[in-house]
């Protein structure tokens, strides 16, 4: 089971951190993926994190987005920067890019 928080609403330029808790499988064997979903739009591919740590990011994000993962509490991060009204969307943790175990999500919305 996965379950996202953090979102909320924040000024262009803010920050937020997103955290999704994990339960019900080996967190550390698994790459982990957050994908978001616009309002009205398609799932999008945010970011991924192999259990190796290594990470990549939609060019979209990259440079403003971090993903990391706390394997002891079996918790996934995102950390968003310089945030802009195209993020706004409901962010989701999942085991792949096709939204594969995503559970709730949590709502961002950037707006001035």
């Amino acid at each position: 089971q996965l379950q996202a928080s953090g979102g909320g609403l924040v000024h262009p330029g803010g920050s937020l951190r997103l955290s999704c808790a994990a339960s019900g499988f080996h967190f550390s064997n698994y790459a982990m993926t957050w994908v978001r979903q616009a309002p009205g739009g398609e799932f999008e591919w945010v970011s991924t994190i192999r259990v190796d740590d290594s990470a990549s990011y939609a060019d979209s994000v990259k440079g403003r987005f971090t993903i990391f993962r706390d394997d002891s509490a079996s918790t996934l991060y995102l950390q968003m920067n310089d945030l802009k009204p195209g993020d706004t969307a409901v962010y989701f943790c999942a085991l792949n890019a096709a939204g594969t175990g995503r559970g709730q999500g949590t709502l961002v919305t950037v707006s001035s």
